[in-house]
């Protein structure tokens, strides 16, 4: 299995900039495509952002298109989530979360996941 750790989280005035970051342990990184998951006070879990095994592809929720980018440097076993023009919309937990299946792009194969870092955007 997989461990995840996210950092990285903080406050930030709307149209500010954080870059989250989840470091894992265990399995070899390059075996498992990665994704960034958020939830927001009295919602749902929803995907952000997800990236194949060797970063080649990638995939974002429309709300964060052109915004936020995912990167992963599979030498650091870390994944990376770059995001600017943070609106207040964006306050929420947000989550690292991993996938071993051959589908890098299936929303319920992230299985793994780490325990969630606080982004809250004021206005």
């Amino acid at each position: 299995q997989v461990q995840l750790v996210e950092s990285g989280g903080g406050l930030v005035q709307a149209g500010g900039s954080l870059r989250l970051s989840c470091a894992a342990s265990g399995r070899t990184f390059s075996d498992y495509a990665m994704g960034w998951f958020r939830q927001a006070p009295g919602k749902e879990r929803e995907f952000v952002a997800l990236i194949s095994w060797t970063g080649g592809n990638t995939y974002y929720a429309n709300s964060v298109k052109g915004r936020f980018t995912i990167s992963r440097d599979n030498a650091k076993n870390t994944v990376y989530l770059q995001m600017n023009s943070l609106k207040p919309e964006d306050t929420a937990v947000y989550y690292c979360a991993a996938s071993d299946d051959s589908k890098w792009y299936a929303l319920m194969g992230y299985e793994y996941w780490g325990q969630g870092t606080q982004v809250t955007v004021s206005s």
